[in-house]
């Protein structure tokens, strides 16, 4: 039997240091925020916390897992200590490592994250691999694209050919570099996208515009290729549009202060497609993808807080009443 949801992304450990004196400054709309440390000087820190075997694609990968779907990282490593540390960490997540693949002389990836109250800033290095698509002994149901590496996009393109031509649906949360190269570069990844994911300013970036509707924007983002989009906005919430409308959701409500945001995205939107697989439609998947986001934050690390199936629905089950899809 095959898979039902191959990840694509580059794996890493991410390194979470703990900032005592720091400042965020923001434009007077709360937004453009940058972080300041003083420059030229020693920086006391509070502690530091390694995470293995994380990144979009492996997070997403893990997150299908823990709702009962077949799922494995498609992903790379050097031949070093981290890499086998990362390759027993997806093991202990209980995700297939078939589809990790070793190189040579190569360094395995490895982030630091800069984490000052309970938002985070990463320092991110893509190792450059040779980056090839798997043999599946039968085409998974869904492939699921995220963050890789500068030399990629000829990759992507064969994992987009791939997919059109074997009936796997695509869903595509992009990362830095493949929002920085531009949508003529990923104009195939974008055609072949069942869904996409992304927040307001990263749907802006993609868009080349200063446009701040938020339908506008959707609409915008499908008009690239992807038959379905969701676009998050912080606090404020998430927003699908599909071919059937457009809906609004908020976001689920922390259940404690956040510790940390990392991964909370990644969450959103695997969770989403793993509940599009399950049957749901895309709205109501959404809303699941947002419960898991809020309990992700509430850990250290992309991983440690993804829930069960059992608990989505538990969490569900006690939501405000509030917490629904409205159209837009």
């Amino acid at each position: 039997m095959g898979y039902d949801f191959a990840a694509f992304g580059d794996i890493t450990t991410d390194a979470f240091i703990k900032l005592k004196d720091a400042r965020v400054n923001c434009d007077i709309n709360d937004e453009n925020c940058v972080l300041c440390i003083k420059f030229g000087q020693k920086i006391p820190f509070e502690s530091v916390t390694e995470v293995r075997a994380v990144g979009n694609g492996p997070n997403a990968a893990v997150a299908a897992h823990r709702v009962d779907l077949r799922s494995a990282p498609v992903t790379d490593i050097g031949d070093d200590r981290n890499g086998a540390d990362c390759i027993e960490a997806l093991n202990m997540q209980g995700v297939s490592t078939e589809f990790v693949r070793t190189h040579a002389g190569k360094t395995t990836n490895y982030h630091y994250v800069l984490q000052y109250e309970a938002e985070r800033t990463i320092l991110v290095k893509h190792e450059e691999y040779d980056y090839k698509v798997p043999t599946f002994a039968e085409p998974p149901n869904w492939f699921y694209l995220t963050s890789l590496g500068e030399n990629s996009i000829p990759y992507q393109k064969e994992i987009a050919y791939y997919a059109t031509q074997n009936g796997v649906k695509l869903a595509f949360q992009p990362g830095t570099f493949q929002i920085k190269v531009g949508t003529e570069a990923l104009a195939d990844v974008y055609r072949a996208t069942e869904i996409i994911f992304c927040n307001k300013e990263e749907a802006q970036q993609i868009l080349k515009t200063d446009e701040r509707d938020i339908k506008s924007l959707l609409a915008g983002v499908r008009r690239l290729g992807p038959k379905s989009a969701v676009i998050t906005d912080g606090r404020k919430g998430a927003y699908i549009q599909t071919a059937e409308g457009s809906w609004a959701s908020p976001m689920y409500p922390d259940p404690a202060p956040p510790k940390n945001r990392t991964g909370a995205g990644d969450a959103t939107s695997s969770t989403t497609v793993a509940y599009i697989i399950k049957g749901l439609a895309p709205q109501e998947a959404l809303l699941r993808g947002l419960i898991n986001s809020a309990a992700v934050v509430q850990h250290i690390g992309a991983q440690k807080g993804l829930l069960t199936s059992i608990l989505i629905e538990d969490w569900y089950a006690k939501r405000p009443a509030d917490f629904k899809t409205t159209p837009l």
